[in-house]
């Protein structure tokens, strides 16, 4: 939340809300938050866990996204008018949305903060679109050991550091580079036993790098 509202005022920040008629919503842990939707609608998650994930006629489940309090969602950011796409809770969460029409038809362009904010939500969508470049360059390799290499890689440039720590399971990850669980399983084995990673729970440590 604090890049949507980067450089606006707590009451620039209410005003805000106000003018673009802003709706808070609550959610059980477990639900479908939004299936298919056409609305043209940006939510931003206030507190708890929130997955998007696609599920193809197979019924192979891939997770695009993971979003945790303070991340940006939206209908033309995350494909949600697929018919593949569901907005998933893991845990009891809360939503701030905003209808895109209101924003893009608001006549009230004459105030700084009001064009600070498209200005936050634009670098919001870069970040994005880099974001699903890098999925991209995972999903394209070839082989599950390449898949997580080139995961493991974008993360610790990402922090500067060869100590990664997965931000969810290791049965999430498989579904995020889309792969199967128990084989994934095995590549991190081989990938311990010859020396390229130490591992203990989600703390991976890279040792090739």
């Amino acid at each position: 939340m604090e890049r949507l509202f980067y450089q606006i005022s707590d009451n620039e920040k209410e005003k805000l809300l106000r003018l673009l008629e802003t709706n808070i919503l609550s959610f059980p842990k477990h639900i479908i938050m939004f299936s298919n939707t056409k609305d043209n609608m940006i939510g931003i998650i206030l507190k708890g866990h929130v997955q998007i994930t696609r599920t193809d006629y197979l019924g192979n489940r891939t997770i695009i996204e993971e979003l945790e309090e303070g991340d940006v969602f939206g209908t033309l950011l995350s494909s949600l008018d697929s018919d593949e796409c569901e907005v998933i809770t893991k845990e009891e969460s809360q939503v701030l949305m905003i209808d895109y029409n209101s924003i893009i038809q608001c006549p009230y362009t004459q105030y700084k903060y009001f064009n600070q904010f498209i200005k936050n939500l634009l670098e919001i969508t870069t970040n994005k679109i880099e974001e699903k470049n890098e999925r991209i360059e995972i999903l394209a390799k070839k082989t599950i050991r390449d898949k997580l290499l080139s995961y493991f890689n974008i993360y610790a440039k990402k922090h500067g550091s060869k100590i990664i720590y997965l931000p969810f399971s290791y049965t999430t990850l498989a579904d995020y580079i889309a792969v199967d669980r128990s084989a994934m399983s095995r590549e991190l084995k081989y990938l311990k036993e010859e020396g390229f990673i130490e591992t203990k729970g989600r703390k991976i440590t890279l040792l090739y790098k």
